[in-house]
């Protein structure tokens, strides 16, 4: 029988990517995703249409313990991969309730019901690099200590701690990637990275002048969903379970992203941004860089798109999205 893999959070950027590597490894994939997505196919599963047929759909909340413990009743998986979560920093500040309730539950019910139902099978958790947030050192390691600023970074450093308690204390195959920010042309809007390509993709379809932004100095160490996905997967093919940071070990910061994707489009940028203070966060996190050396020596991963790619691919394709086309004096770069 080929092996069985649980995701939660198939409809995001994430788990699409990672369903689409499982399911070209043989894999029966299987899904945790909310009712309202399933009536409404459309839009939430939008991301995932292309392997729909190829999937086994299951409806269940991650605040709800009981319909967690029958969907791993009902496929017994040997993979889990939790990535659902609330993951929009920003919207964390407004509500941080809902954030920690559906994030720190929602991974202490999963934990629980795997070890109860099958102890054997291997859990892997989406960390952050936003739970070291205003760390002491750069870049950040697996040993350097956690400092979240901000609800979200906090609720992933309670479900980094229940993983590594659940691995510990009842001996389950769980291991946690602290995985730094990674991009896509599936990335959410809400997200600084695909407002921008988003933004400037507008301004050249003409429904738009300008765009706002918050910290334009705030550095991040940006990657491809796509590859880290692989990493993930490779966390769970290992002997041991264990902890790991994904990461280019490069940062940049939101200005150098919008000023490359705006000189792709052959604009300048300072023609059109402006820093609206009303979206800076309530605390800062200045500079995220991760040290994927453990990865590198442990994993064989290591990241190959580099950040000119990232940025390229992300506008391409909403420009695509917007019939537009970028100006053949840049197509060169591109």
């Amino acid at each position: 029988m080929p092996p069985r893999a649980l995701i939660t959070g198939i409809t995001g950027q994430d788990g699409s990517y990672l369903a689409e590597l499982l399911l070209s490894k043989g894999y029966e994939v299987h899904g945790i995703v909310r009712r309202v997505a399933l009536e409404d196919a459309e839009h939430r599963l939008s991301r995932i249409q292309a392997i729909r047929s190829r999937l086994v759909l299951h409806a269940a909340s991650l605040e709800s313990y009981a319909s967690l413990h029958q969907v791993v009743a009902e496929t017994a998986p040997d993979e889990c991969y939790h990535l659902a979560a609330q993951s929009f920093v920003s919207y964390s500040f407004d509500d941080e309730f809902s954030t920690l309730n559906a994030n720190v539950n929602g991974t202490h019910y999963l934990l629980a019901t795997l070890k109860n139902l099958v102890p054997r099978c291997r859990f892997y958790f989406a960390g952050s690099s936003e739970m070291f947030g205003n760390a002491r050192e750069v870049p950040q390691h697996e040993g350097v200590a956690f400092h979240p600023r901000s609800p979200y970074g906090i609720s992933k450093v309670a479900g980094f701690h229940l993983t590594r308690n659940y691995r510990e204390v009842y001996g389950l195959k769980a291991s946690s990637g602290i995985l730094f920010n990674h991009e896509s042309p599936r990335r959410g809007f809400e997200f600084v990275t695909h407002k921008i390509t988003a933004g400037v993709a507008r301004i050249l379809a003409g429904q738009s002048d300008e765009l706002l932004l918050g910290n334009l100095e705030a550095k991040r160490d940006w990657g491809h969903a796509r590859e880290y996905v692989e990493a993930m997967w490779l966390m769970l093919q290992q002997p041991e379970p264990d902890d790991y940071v994904v990461a280019t070990g490069e940062t940049h910061s939101v200005r150098e992203f919008a000023e490359l994707a705006f000189a792709y489009a052959g604009l300048d940028y300072r023609r059109y941004v402006r820093a609206d203070p009303n979206l800076y966060r309530p605390a800062e996190v200045n500079v995220l860089q991760g040290d994927p050396s453990k990865a590198r020596a442990r994993l064989g991963w290591a990241a190959r798109i580099r950040f000119p790619e990232l940025v390229r691919e992300m506008l391409e394709a909403d420009c695509r999205s917007l019939q537009v086309r970028l100006p053949s004096k840049t197509a060169a770069l591109l």
